[in-house]
């Protein structure tokens, strides 16, 4: 427990959420509070009694404001060790008087920037310096000051006064102060990221000089990719939109690292389409991905074309799962679902499989890419640095695309064509997929070679069909994509060969005239999109 009730509070927030019932409790227990500017208007008219910093200083506000908690007697009342007798002595020479609570939230920064259109001259105005200086001074001296940078604790500090005649516990303290440097931290690296990407015109731009990244634990794991490897699961501090670190779990074991990593591939593949969609992902890629206006069809025509490796994969819906939906996914083992919704009936359903993960996503996945970031960043380690892209979220650009070759594809190619394209982004490099009536026929992930990917994909569907007894060649009239373009036409001339109508690939290659070619010899269709899509 803290030494020393609160009897003195400093109030000075731009978020001034919850802000009626901390004033309101304190006031209720006896604190006298301190304020400055929009919140000490906000409390008075909410009619709680409110001292002005300048009054409490003897100092006025200056500078447009930018002078005015940066004073000793602020700064002095957070910092005063209490049970330090030369402090105390020095407090009282001076007339410091101790502030045991400061509730500070810093000009939104970080908010300012991100509108389009942010000028330096607003970015600049909207750093905050005396904030930060409280914020550090009250949580470095967290033995006797109670720091709140986040409305969120409001409620719980105020249960623990009102149950400590007015005291907080020390493990409490001690927590809002990590919290508390760690919005410092994240402040002035958001500053910091911001000012050092500016070009020599002043205009933001993308790479900062010196990248501060901040995650949030969210867990820890009982190990990563293997058993011997120690893992822990981290979320953006301020995340946005609709992603797979925002998703709620329902029910199930803890989730593993690969668990996580696969429903973060499923989901982003299911979220491609704005069609009703399944995806199953197995070790980070696609092995069953299929549209249909009635989703437990295409969970069966996608868990159907390659069933051995859909066994323990994870599974993305893009609408609500029902009833009819759940039993045939419960009628295999899978580690995961993940969907933006569960019905009743569907949710009973998947409680008899106790250890299966149900994960419900935030929003509606078909309306989550109109809320992602453009400047979102793509990560990856490597030993003593960090690779950093902008995420792959190029969308496929009809006026972009092109027909190269003398026959044009017919509707349902095209159909299918962009069906295809939409899932060799999700598939590791070199990527290969083959897809009939909006289903992943075949998929070859990975190889060093494209046309061996080709082989793998079409011999894949073949054992499939193979194991179902069906004598027609599963490849014959699908249409096939490609991630990147082909440099040589033998992948071409082995699609063609296995019975595909079509192509879409991005092109670019020096043999692209021989590419071409092939596909004309061959009656096939081929269309250019101008974008690769590599996945490493």
């Amino acid at each position: 427990m803290s030494p020393n009730p609160i009897r003195r509070a400093l109030i000075s927030v731009s978020d001034k959420t919850l802000l009626e019932l901390l004033g309101q409790g304190l006031t209720a227990m006896g604190v006298e509070i301190l304020s400055t500017g929009g919140t000490a208007r906000a409390l008075q008219t909410a009619g709680i009694p409110v001292r002005e910093v300048a009054d409490f200083t003897g100092f006025p506000e200056m500078l447009d404001g930018r002078i005015k908690t940066l004073h000793p007697r602020i700064h002095g009342g957070l910092l005063g060790v209490r049970d330090n007798p030369e402090h105390q002595h020095q407090m009282e020479q001076h007339d410091l008087l101790p502030i045991d609570l400061a509730a500070i939230n810093l000009y939104p920064f970080e908010t300012t920037v991100a509108r389009a259109g942010c000028t330096l001259e607003e970015a600049i105005e909207n750093i905050d310096i005396g904030g930060p200086a409280m914020i550090r001074s009250a949580a470095k001296n967290h033995r006797f000051v109670t720091v709140l940078v986040d409305p969120a604790d409001y409620a719980r500090v105020l249960e623990e006064m009102r149950a400590n005649a007015g005291r907080v516990t020390a493990a409490t303290n001690a927590a809002l102060a990590r919290k508390a440097f760690a919005r410092t931290a994240a402040y002035d690296g958001a500053i910091a990221n911001w000012l050092t990407a500016l070009d020599e015109a002043g205009k933001p731009g993308l790479f900062p000089e010196i990248l501060t990244l901040q995650y949030r634990k969210q867990q820890e794991m009982r190990y990563g990719e293997n058993p011997h490897q120690r893992a822990a699961f981290y979320r953006d501090a301020t995340p946005a939109g609709c992603n797979i670190a925002s998703a709620m779990q329902l029910q199930g074991k803890e989730l593993s690292f690969n668990n996580i990593n696969d429903a973060n591939g499923a989901f982003e593949l299911a979220r491609e389409f704005d069609e009703p969609a399944i995806a199953i992902i197995k070790h980070t890629n696609p092995c069953g991905v299929a549209s249909d206006p009635d989703l437990t069809a295409a969970y069966v025509r996608a868990r159907d074309a390659d069933p051995v490796s859909a066994f323990g994969g994870v599974i993305a819906s893009n609408r609500p799962v029902d009833a009819s939906l759940a039993k045939e996914i419960a009628s295999t083992f899978v580690e995961a679902v993940i969907a933006p919704g569960f019905s009743d009936e569907a949710r009973a359903i998947f409680a008899a499989k106790a250890n299966l993960r149900l994960l419900e996503s935030t929003h509606p996945m078909e309306a989550a890419r109109a809320s992602d970031d453009a400047r979102a960043m793509d990560l990856k380690r490597v030993a003593g640095g960090l690779l950093v892209q902008q995420a792959d979220s190029a969308p496929l650009d009809a006026m972009e695309m092109r027909v190269v070759t003398q026959r044009h594809p017919t509707e349902p190619e095209l159909s299918d064509l962009l069906f295809a394209w939409k899932v060799a982004k999700h598939v590791k490099s070199n990527a290969i997929v083959y897809v009939k009536d909006k289903n992943a026929i075949g998929v070859g992930a990975g190889q060093m070679s494209r046309v061996d990917s080709s082989r793998i994909a079409i011999a894949k569907a073949r054992d499939v069909a193979r194991a179902k007894g069906v004598e027609e060649d599963p490849i014959r009239g699908t249409v096939m994509a490609s991630d990147a373009f082909f440099p040589f036409r033998d992948g071409v001339d082995a699609a063609a060969a296995a019975g595909a109508t079509a192509v879409i690939q991005p092109g670019g290659s020096i043999r692209d005239a021989e590419v071409i070619a092939a596909a004309n010899e061959h009656g096939m269709a081929m269309i250019f999109t101008g974008v690769r899509h590599f996945r490493h």
